[in-house]
């Protein structure tokens, strides 16, 4: 821990619990138009990926008869009325205060959009821990590079990234840093683990908790 200039945090499923309330929000969707739902939290999170968009048409959203900005609005209203129902993880506290007592500065870099994203954190009483927050100026998920790569252009130094998909690795490797991914978010502990054949040096964990 006292290696790091800088520890960046994914939000969603790395710091907030929301993958049931995502499967909820999600099979509201999918059973609107009739098309298949997923089962159980262990069928979203082998499924899950991003681009958002493309995931969308794998499960079978037709953007040919409705458009993609029309559903993830959709999304939002479905996810915002779960959204009471989710809580940080166990471990998030201590993890940050630990890193923090270490000399490094906390950033959340997110796909969501900003706004939401700071509510989010300050109803969590988590707000102040983070030196910087960044997010989106849109709902529309589309990733979070050009964010993690703008911000990375004017920090230089040692840096973790820490999330739960392979979209969090790919971010990583984007801006030279070391990466942690948790599978207690939206992608299985099998899945995260088949980077490992790709990218050796990224760490898997079950929990935020073994990170201290």
């Amino acid at each position: 821990m006292k290696k790091y200039d800088f520890v960046i945090w994914d939000f969603n499923g790395t710091i907030f619990d929301d993958v049931d309330i995502g499967v909820e929000s999600i099979n509201a969707l999918l059973k609107k138009r009739g098309l298949k739902v997923f089962s159980d939290r262990e069928a979203y999170k082998n499924s899950f990926c991003f681009p958002i968009k493309k995931w969308y048409e794998e499960l079978g959203f037709d953007f040919l008869a409705e458009s993609y900005d029309n559903v993830a609005v959709q999304w939002i209203k479905e996810y915002l009325s779960r959204e009471h129902k989710a809580g940080i993880y166990e471990g998030v506290r201590e993890a940050l205060s630990s890193y923090s007592n270490n000399g490094a500065r906390q950033v959340i870099i997110s796909a969501s959009e900003t706004g939401m994203l700071k509510r989010q954190l300050c109803e969590l009483g988590i707000y102040g821990l983070f030196d910087e927050v960044l997010g989106k100026d849109d709902i529309f998920a589309t990733g979070k590079e050009e964010i993690a790569l703008k911000w990375r252009s004017q920090n230089k130094g040692r840096a973790l990234f820490i999330g739960d998909t392979d979209h969090d690795l790919a971010v990583a490797q984007a801006i030279g840093a070391d990466c942690v991914l948790v599978s207690s978010g939206h992608q299985s502990f099998d899945r995260l683990t088949r980077l490992k054949n790709i990218t050796p040096q990224v760490k898997i964990i079950q929990t935020i908790k073994e990170l201290l």
